[in-house]
């Protein structure tokens, strides 16, 4: 499932009854463009759809509230990848050459001791690129999201917390933080993992494949 089939989950749950013309407009796209991810939804019985209503969340995701509610409760650190980091010094040529070799939606940018420093993302890179000749020897650095002006979570934050700062917040992942041990200079964190829409589409799919 994709992080957009998550968005439209967190919606129906939140608004339903909604349609999909409203689901669509929320999102930002048309309703063409979404309707074969409701499809998909409503034929896995993870949302319902009744004529000139709208949609509703599904009798098999209502069925395995149970499942669902203990996934949605286990703490972050149980479920986080590794991050995937990078120095401020390295290039916006760097960044895009580690977020095609390693998959992934966005680099943790770390300072020499390991401390978090920022976070760059595809669409950060995107930015700095179009029309500029010069962009891939751009430090990151430069382009990066400082700390703390980034969204993240603890290791013992739940699923459930971080799912709804990445639909508050409307971002795909969140670097997993937690305090740097440092006697120097003022507080600092270090990266110690990421949870991603990915992540937690995964581990949803993943339940309701085991129960049925």
């Amino acid at each position: 499932m994709s992080a957009r089939q998550l968005d439209i989950i967190g919606l129906v749950r939140k608004r339903a009854p909604i349609t999909g013309e409203q689901i669509a407009q929320i999102l930002g796209v048309t309703r063409p463009s979404i309707r074969s991810d409701l499809a998909l939804l409503v034929m896995l019985g993870v949302i319902d759809a009744k004529p000139k209503i709208g949609y509703f969340i599904g009798s098999r995701l209502l069925k395995e509230k149970s499942g669902i509610s203990d996934i949605v409760q286990r703490p972050v650190k149980e479920v986080m990848g590794i991050p995937v980091a990078l120095r401020g010094t390295a290039t916006v040529n760097d960044a895009v050459v580690t977020l095609f070799l390693e998959n992934v939606g966005s680099l943790i940018v770390v300072d020499p001791y390991g401390s978090l420093e920022g976070i760059v993302s595809r669409k950060d890179l995107l930015k700095v690129t179009l029309g500029n000749a010069q962009a891939s020897n751009i430090l990151l650095g430069m382009v990066m999201t400082r700390y703390p002006n980034i969204v993240t979570v603890s290791p013992e934050d739940t699923v459930s917390d971080a799912m709804r700062k990445m639909i508050m917040h409307e971002v795909d992942g969140l670097p997993v933080v937690q305090p740097f041990q440092s006697s120097e200079g003022p507080a600092k964190v270090e990266a110690v993992g990421r949870i991603t829409k990915t992540t937690v589409m995964k581990l949803l799919f993943d339940a309701m494949a085991n129960e049925g």
